[in-house]
């Protein structure tokens, strides 16, 4: 399967494609001619699940590393290497949620002061036009 299929089936452009071989994401065997030739399936699923990996939060380092426990199908096949970038990952989102959850709080007391200015304000408008 040339490139324009792949992409075509994928939904992934060329240029993307180019780039996951580029980080050893996606294997290509040339033709004579140079142009890249995909094996069928084997390079649709290799793809799809660069694609998952990647919406999972994963770099493309992790995913090279993820790589050799990879095999048919969704998932990974539990290896020192999967175990190890997926529990490192998921202690990475766990420590920014932490610290997500720290600004939310800090902006909330702003928020929360801002929102008494402005009725304490509103009321002092109030009782200035009542006066007047």
């Amino acid at each position: 399967m040339r490139i324009g299929e792949l992409a075509r089936r994928t939904g992934v452009s060329p240029r993307v494609l180019r780039y996951y071989e580029q980080q050893g994401l996606l294997s290509a065997e040339r033709d004579a001619n140079g142009y890249r030739r995909y094996r069928g399936e084997e390079a649709v699923e290799a793809v799809r699940r660069v694609r998952e990996l990647l919406a999972a939060g994963l770099n493309t380092d992790e995913i090279r590393g993820l790589l050799p426990c990879a095999q048919g199908g969704p998932g990974l096949v539990p290896c020192a290497l999967s175990t190890g970038i997926v529990e490192r990952r998921m202690a990475q989102l766990d420590a920014e949620m932490a610290e997500l959850a720290q600004r939310r709080a800090a902006l909330s007391v702003y928020a929360q002061v801002m929102r008494k200015r402005r009725e304490e304000d509103a009321a002092l408008a109030t009782m200035a036009l009542r006066s007047a």
